[in-house]
């Protein structure tokens, strides 16, 4: 797998959520013979016992539940440990979600077409307020992930969703990043995530990093389809990248997010485009 896509053109790689505890053994020999480097993990890595495919929402730190804040625990620390082994500074992670019994808030949210403003915004008043006490948890477990992890751990990062119920909200992420370290918690920026919300008129990419440019600490690129489908190739979608010019900096982490069927000459030239556009 990492030989594939070293023949890319790629020296560094980002381990992702989908990564069985089978293919640990041979990450591991590729990075001892240099074959990459592995820059950052995605929460969770390798995946849960329990699941076959990619499930980065196995378990969630705002989940009422506290056996379910356990396992998040245990596996994220599972995480960094493998994260120490193959010299990873960063690991990104999700926040979890708020979850509604009934009357979700999330479709009138997601409808540009709805002329009532106010209902609109009443909506999303519900959303915040029921988010408090869950992102409430989320602040506690992190906080306990970085005791239990030590000094030496890598760098955590929050990553935007698109998820209109996923936490931090877009307008919570400055407040809770501030309550702690920048060199324990930053900010990941998705490009894909972000233009999801831009199209429902819910997030401002250019303005949420400008507002959090010193809390980054790297980026997910790929676009977005006209029919809302992520992860696809650079320049076959709606994503301006222009705006991550005045952002990216030689420190951030870079990683094409791509969705396992774009082909080999697609990844190709989405690098080529993406390092066009940073020179």
């Amino acid at each position: 797998m990492l030989a594939e896509i070293r023949e890319l053109g790629f020296s560094r790689v980002e381990l992702s959520h989908g990564v069985p505890v089978s293919l640990v053994p041979g990450i591991l020999e590729a990075v001892r013979e240099g074959v990459v480097k592995v820059s950052s993990l995605h929460n969770f890595c390798p995946l849960p016992s329990g699941t076959d495919r990619a499930a980065p929402n196995f378990y969630e730190p705002s989940a009422g539940n506290r056996v379910e804040r356990t396992a998040w625990l245990r596996q994220s620390l599972r995480t960094l440990e493998l994260a120490r082994c193959v010299g990873a500074n960063c690991v990104v992670m999700h926040g979890g979600s708020v979850h509604f019994r009934f009357r979700s808030p999330a479709p009138k949210l997601a409808s540009r077409n709805d002329g009532d403003g106010m209902q609109r915004g009443k909506a999303l008043q519900r959303l915040q307020k029921r988010s408090a006490p869950a992102l409430s948890r989320v602040e506690s477990q992190i906080r306990h992930l970085l005791s239990e992890a030590g000094e030496e751990a890598p760098c955590l990062a929050l990553e935007n969703r698109e998820g209109i119920l996923e936490l931090p909200l877009d307008d919570q992420f400055p407040d809770l990043l501030g309550r702690f370290d920048p060199r324990h918690l930053a900010y990941w920026h998705d490009t894909g995530h972000a233009e999801i919300k831009r199209r429902m008129g819910l997030l401002d990419p250019l303005s949420r990093l400008e507002q959090l440019a010193d809390r980054t600490a790297g980026f997910h690129v790929h676009d977005v389809h006209a029919n809302g489908r992520d992860h696809q190739p650079l320049g076959s979608g709606t994503v301006d990248f222009a705006y991550l010019r005045e952002f990216i900096r030689p420190c951030h982490h870079v990683v094409l997010e791509l969705h396992p069927r774009v082909s080999g000459e697609e990844v190709i030239a989405s690098r080529k485009r993406l390092l066009d556009l940073l020179s």
